[in-house]
């Protein structure tokens, strides 16, 4: 038998790490519904899933932790911090501990198809990717998995290039990444609500090169609250940052930069139902029509 390097499994796929996210808000029955789709549920398991906890649990989070930290869901290393520190330091401290090169992003209330990963990783392999998404569909506690509306980015590399001064290109918890290509860059900085997309910036600027499958690849919840929680001056305070980081970076024109913070404005500020009807109605039609199918 062929012994495989320490980049591959046997069979030759290459080993990866599931990076995911946890904290005292989680649902217990969402938590373990995440993890076994991440995890047990795939048809190409990951090598090491590494769960990085933000600050203290309940009880009933703390009893599935004790399940993983006992290998339960495969191999698994447990970060914990005591206090809240945000999802960014929180990803970041899982980053720098992934052996692996390839690392998969999960969040702890979604649900991951069973063909992810072994449709993600290979394309990674084999077209020397560091960044690869897919497309999702929303879900919620109405909404059955696979029913939900569609959620698509552009699928290749100069259509994401074109697409990011406007956008995230990229649906975070579909994303698998080069932590390499992702390090050298900063990795995760704390930017509330986009801390993804101003990595994926800084990984462009840094050569990346990027993709995404038009595969439905992750069953996205969206519970009542979530569009009312992405309003406010605190987030639009992180769109000014970023916008201003990007003019910075030449990503956006002079013209482009205020474009993007008016239209940002009125997003953040309006009401929460709003703010739903204008993501489905101007954000996601922006992606080229023969790619939203």
């Amino acid at each position: 038998m062929t012994t495989p390097s320490p980049g591959h499994a046997a069979g030759g796929f290459p080993r990866f790490a599931v990076l995911m996210p946890l904290w005292g808000r989680d649902l217990p029955d969402r938590f373990e519904l995440a993890l076994t789709s991440a995890t047990l549920g795939q048809r190409q398991r990951p090598d090491l899933l590494i769960l990085t906890i933000d600050g203290p649990l309940p009880p009933g989070l703390e009893a599935i932790v004790e399940r993983v930290a006992n290998g339960e869901f495969g191999r698994a290393e447990v970060l914990r911090h005591d206090d809240h520190r945000g999802v960014a330091a929180a990803l970041q401290d899982g980053l720098e501990t992934s052996p692996y090169d390839l690392v998969a992003r999960a969040d702890a209330d979604d649900i991951c198809r069973p063909d992810r990963f072994a449709l993600q990783i290979p394309r990674m392999e084999r077209e020397g990717l560091d960044l690869l998404g897919s497309a999702m569909r929303e879900f919620s506690d109405r909404i059955a998995p696979g029913t939900g509306p569609l959620r698509t980015r552009p699928l290749e590399h100069e259509e994401i290039v074109r697409y990011l001064p406007y956008h995230s290109p990229f649906h975070h918890p579909t994303v698998v990444l080069r932590r390499s290509v992702a390090l050298a860059v900063g990795g995760y900085r704390d930017l509330p609500l986009l801390e993804d997309y101003w990595l994926w910036e800084r990984m462009m600027l840094g050569g990346a090169r990027m993709g995404n499958l038009p595969e439905v690849l992750v069953d996205y919840r969206v519970d009542e609250e979530l569009f009312a929680r992405r309003g406010g001056g605190k987030l639009y305070a992180s769109d000014v940052r970023l916008q201003w980081r990007m003019l910075r970076d030449r990503v956006l024109s002079p013209g482009h930069f205020l474009r993007n913070l008016v239209i940002r404005a009125a997003y953040r500020f309006s009401p929460g139902w709003v703010r739903r009807v204008g993501y489905r109605r101007f954000v996601e039609r922006s992606v080229p029509p023969e790619r939203a199918s």
